[in-house]
């Protein structure tokens, strides 16, 4: 049986941790920031964390990575 591929765009836009929770960086803070408040993109600016239901679909895309 051969190996499974990675899907790249996959495995550049999540993370795993070290307890196997998978983190990512939140969407919306590239342009038209001038319209959102402070306390908005101050919170985008955090790492978000991947549901237990999410992350047992990216198990597909990125079998290796996560557990």
């Amino acid at each position: 049986m051969p190996k499974m591929k990675t899907r790249k765009s996959a495995a550049k836009r999540y993370h795993v941790t070290g307890t196997g929770k998978v983190r990512y960086k939140k969407q919306g803070l590239r342009h038209i920031l001038t319209k959102k408040s402070t306390k908005r993109k101050r919170h985008l600016r955090k790492t978000g964390i991947l549901s237990p239901a999410e992350t047992k679909r990216l198990k597909t895309v990125m079998p290796y990575s996560v557990k």
